[in-house]
């Protein structure tokens, strides 16, 4: 697989390292996508200095279609996939569950909401080298504190608690810069196959999707940087 050149990079590990490339296709209010960003920041850790990680964030929206003002949560997955109260219930509990483990809170979510506004502002925030702590600043957002992340206000707050300006982040949100960017970068990971998220993409070859769990992105970057036992064959798909 190979993936375009995307947002900046962020999170540059020392030069002697070994140089590894990550694109990381997710939404805002996909919650295996905050799982599996918090695996993957935790298996980077566990690694620590031995690779040089090139984090990019690649936009996909789960409900492309969705109203400005949202819908109810509960209501709009139970007609999406054709869920009953006691399945979403029983998965809400398997999600906060992981969550915990991983030091992140999920609460009920109210309401889902578009967030194409917020893929244009993160891919901003890449190229001002925030990426990583505006994507997770979202996240916290969504699935912590249950704000709309579709909301202009919303999104201004979080821009500047991250380092952001304050006036450009609402100047891009007024117009329609860098819609075209995200949208071309939307594409391309569809036309490339993926329809699921998180779709965790390494050095443009190897995939990863769902919420893997640490150990899982520890030993396959380990592999994949030949810190371990090299991989059979000239690709890995985890799923």
């Amino acid at each position: 697989m190979t993936a375009s050149t995307g947002s900046q990079p962020v999170n540059t590990r020392p030069a002697e390292a070994v140089p590894v490339r990550i694109d990381f296709v997710s939404d805002v209010t996909c919650p295996w996508c905050a799982v599996g960003l918090k695996s993957l920041e935790q298996a980077l850790d566990r690694i620590g200095d031995r690779i040089a990680v090139s984090l990019r964030f690649q936009p996909f929206e789960l409900n492309p279609q969705m109203p400005p003002e949202g819908k109810d949560a509960t209501e709009y997955l139970t007609q999406k996939y054709g869920s009953t109260p006691e399945e979403l219930e029983r998965n809400r509990e398997a999600l906060r569950l992981r969550g915990a483990e991983l030091g992140f809170m999920f609460n009920k979510r109210e309401r889902i909401y578009n967030t194409f506004d917020a893929h244009r502002l993160l891919h901003w925030a890449a190229l001002e080298g925030h990426a990583q702590a505006f994507k997770n600043a979202l996240l916290r957002a969504y699935f912590t504190d249950g704000d709309d992340v579709s909301s202009h206000a919303t999104l201004v707050r979080l821009a500047v608690k991250v380092g952001l300006d304050a006036q450009r982040a609402q100047r891009i949100l007024s117009t329609d810069i860098y819609a075209g960017d995200v949208r071309a970068q939307e594409r391309h990971y569809l036309e490339q196959g993926i329809h699921s998220v998180p779709s965790v993409i390494i050095n443009r070859r190897h995939l990863i999707q769902g919420g893997q769990p640490v150990e899982t992105f520890e030993r396959v970057l380990r592999e994949i940087a030949g810190l371990d036992e090299p991989l059979q064959g000239d690709n890995l798909s985890v799923r």
